[in-house]
């Protein structure tokens, strides 16, 4: 990215951050490194599960799991926060073999001082179940911690494989009322905004949430749509938006990346790239 962003390639360009707030900071910091003016429409909001209850029951029984796994950075935080808060360390997990969707992920268990097994290449829910699939004997106990409405595809080739899929809810999304949309919606009307950015299929879904009643092409017309990996570009789809940007490795710098290659490349307005 240093490379890229000494060229500025965005220099003059509106990009749209949709991401939780907590969490849209590095985002922005690497866009606006490349030279975009970044505008923060958070469209989620990252919480509590509706009980802890199924994830303290999964926690206290630690010992009969042979694998931990989990699909996102969130995931991690809400079960080192619980351990935490129910006076455990993150040396609970050590009797686990870990796995991680991503690098992100991974990295996040690293900072608790746990090293992971498996990360797939392809950092999707269907290249995880197809790597653990290979390593996991019928009969072994897997703690799915996730988000409270993940896709049920992990779970669905983990128990083909025979394991016994205890799926527990971490976190869950919720749609954020964000103040900011009225100045969205402007800026959309007036043309000022050259790339809106999804992060997860939650932020796809709940952006139309903002916009009731919207018919999402025209209200996103000569905006360059840019979704982290294709679960996130179905769902995009599936709302009917096309995708022009879409990173080879499905993390926050390669997306970041990938947009300024997009305008390095030379296309002097969204609507002209291809």
């Amino acid at each position: 990215m240093t490379a890229v962003a000494a060229a500025r390639p965005l220099r003059g360009r509106v990009v749209v951050v949709t991401r939780p707030r907590a969490q849209a900071q590095a985002f922005a910091g690497l866009l606006e490194a490349a030279g975009a003016r970044v505008m923060l429409v958070p469209t989620i909001a990252i919480e509590a599960p509706d009980s802890w209850e199924p994830l303290d029951r999964a926690l206290e029984r630690l010992g009969q799991y042979r694998w931990a796994v989990f699909t996102s950075v969130n995931g991690v935080e809400m079960t080192r926060r619980r351990l935490e808060e129910k006076g455990r360390g993150a040396a609970a997990l050590r009797g686990c073999r870990l796995a991680a969707i991503g690098p992100a992920t991974a990295e996040a268990l690293r900072a608790m001082g746990l090293e992971t097994e498996v990360v797939p290449e392809e950092y999707v829910a269907e290249a995880l179940g197809e790597r653990l699939r290979a390593l996991i004997r019928p009969g072994e106990r897997v703690l799915l911690a996730r988000a409270a409405e993940a896709r049920d595809v992990l779970v669905t080739l983990l128990e083909a494989a025979g394991a016994r899929v205890d799926e527990v809810p971490a976190y869950r999304t919720r749609p954020e009322r964000a103040e900011d949309a009225g100045e969205l919606r402007g800026a959309l009307g007036e043309g000022r905004v050259d790339v809106i950015t999804f992060t997860s299929s939650s932020t796809v879904r709940h952006f139309a949430e903002l916009f009731p009643g919207e018919v999402l092409p025209a209200l996103l017309r000569g905006v360059a749509v840019a979704c982290i990996g294709p679960v996130t570009r179905a769902t995009a789809l599936a709302l009917g938006l096309e995708t022009r940007i879409v990173p080879r490795e499905y993390t926050i710098p390669a997306l970041a990346r990938a947009i300024a290659d997009h305008y390095a490349s030379g296309p002097s307005r969204a609507n002209d790239a291809t």
